[in-house]
């Protein structure tokens, strides 16, 4: 009996010591593999190239400058990623959206790293990992220079408006430590800026060197210390969680650039550029044209294609097969039933989440045509309907079949009759375009917000802007007129 049982305790010790070789002997070529190499960065050394993400209207953390009669965005973040890219042996690829937008990028899969001078949160640690600092920073209050007798102390702002951008870490400092105040919360600092010119709100909750560079530019806004408890933020660069090995090599780019001090040097660059004098129209007139032509591309795309897509909607609306019928009037009531932002959003991030990788640009135009084609069923529906039904019974009576006498009878007396309308709808998706700019697609409202960020005018651009739309919409409503008339018309026939 002692035998079976030392022979058992013989066996269960050589398994244990198996066991433990195969463990020590395992573990660290996993912990190398991790390290090394995982597929975030397997895509990227794959396909040659790094895409960042980033919101370009936050001098001097990144912003556009014309350089040499060319659109580039600079600033030290910008620094920072080239040299990570470099490190990697890629090129680099810059994806700019809004702040808010950006970790919902990361996480889908849009852009491989953030580096916009976000810092690291619990709450956004839970969702994606954050590198060491490359920046400290500390929270000031930009407030009008009129007001630096008013204000000194967190307290004094207690009963006023104070603002900071969405989703970001100033959103808490009001929030915490501002007690009494009402939060503003916008997406895009320069909206901030020009409330606090026009006196909307009362101070605003900044990095040193954003208010740094907005109180030097504008003798109206001056920046103060109003003595926030643990003021000093450190700034990081965001990855995927799937992403550690690419953690590692952002890390160790970051040890590189302290130790030979090249943050100052970007720092630098980035004041230097942003303070240069330029005439205004030879350095942002080509950001106006830019934003025109996408404009129009949106607009022409999306009435294009929703026309197409709003006249089948409309046939499968009068179909006499149920689940067809049901089918179009469900997508028909979803659709104008949510917001254009909501759809834009879907598409942008759900089309990479199935796998296709399309532009900002693709899926906002996507999202346009699908919202388009929805109002525009109707509108052919209600065409369709204003047509005498005896025209169809007359053109049936001559041999024609249904799907004929739709073709060649029904649709060009309706297509005159809906002219207007569908000129009414071209109107209206120029003018809608402007929300697709929350996913960086560069039509007349996004540039508008980078010659703001640019220039430090919150006001001046968007007059501009009104402008331009105005051009737009008013030529085409002119032109409209014309095709009316061509089409015997009602002189009547009004488009707004």
């Amino acid at each position: 009996m002692k035998k079976i049982q030392h022979l058992l305790l013989a066996l269960l010790l050589v398994l244990t010591m198996t066991v433990s070789a195969c463990l020590a002997t395992t573990q660290p070529v996993e912990a190398a593999s991790t390290t090394k190499t995982d597929q975030t960065l397997q895509k990227i050394k794959k396909q040659g190239y790094i895409t960042v993400g980033l919101s370009a209207d936050y001098p001097p953390f990144e912003f556009h400058k014309t350089i040499n009669g060319e659109d580039k965005i600079v600033g030290f973040d910008v620094s920072l990623a080239k040299k990570v890219a470099k490190q990697l042996g890629v090129k680099l690829r810059i994806n700019e959206m809004q702040f808010s937008s950006l970790l919902g990028a990361l996480k889908t899969g849009k852009i491989d790293m953030i580096i916009s001078g976000m810092n690291s949160t619990p709450a956004r640690a839970k969702e994606v990992s954050f590198s060491k600092n490359y920046l400290s920073v500390q929270e000031r209050m930009l407030i009008r220079t009129t007001d630096k007798n008013k204000f000194k102390t967190t307290q004094d702002f207690s009963g006023h408006k104070v603002g900071a951008q969405t989703e970001s870490t100033e959103l808490e400092f009001v929030q915490n430590q501002l007690t009494g105040s009402t939060p503003v919360s916008l997406a895009k600092f320069t909206d901030l800026v020009l409330q606090l010119n026009n006196k909307k709100i009362d101070g605003i909750v900044t990095q040193t060197p954003i208010g740094k560079a907005y109180a030097n530019q504008s003798k109206t806004l001056t920046m103060i210390n109003p003595g926030f408890t643990s003021g000093t933020k450190q700034t990081n660069v965001a990855v995927s969680k799937d992403a550690p090995a690419l953690l590692a090599h952002v890390n160790k780019t970051i040890t590189y650039v302290d130790k030979h001090n090249l943050m100052d040097k970007y720092q630098k660059t980035a004041n230097k550029l942003m303070f240069s004098k330029q005439n205004f129209l030879q350095q942002y007139g080509n950001y106006y044209v830019t934003g025109v032509e996408i404009t129009v591309a949106l607009a022409l795309i999306g009435v294009i294609f929703g026309t197409l897509l709003g006249t089948l909607l409309a046939m499968m609306r009068r179909s006499k097969i149920w689940l067809v019928k049901a089918i179009g009037a469900v997508y028909v009531e979803y659709t104008r039933g949510t917001p254009l932002l909501v759809q834009v959003f879907i598409v942008f991030f759900g089309t990479q989440i199935l796998g296709l990788h399309v532009s900002a640009f693709v899926s906002s135009s996507l999202a346009m045509g699908m919202n388009s084609g929805a109002y525009v069923s109707e509108i052919i529906r209600g065409g369709i309907n204003s047509v005498d039904t005896g025209q169809d019974k007359a053109a049936r009576s001559l041999g024609l079949a249904s799907g004929q006498s739709m073709r060649y009878v029904i649709l060009p007396q309706a297509f005159k009759n809906i002219l207007p309308a569908l000129g009414n709808e071209f109107i209206s998706v120029i003018k809608e375009s402007s929300i697709v700019s929350v996913v960086g697609v560069g039509e007349i409202m996004f540039q508008t917000g980078v010659i703001q960020g640019a220039s430090f005018k919150p006001f001046f651009p968007l007059i501009i802007a009104s402008l331009l739309y105005f051009v737009l919409t008013f030529g085409l409503s002119r032109l409209l007129r014309l095709v009316e008339k061509k089409f015997n018309l009602s002189s009547d026939s009004n488009i707004v």
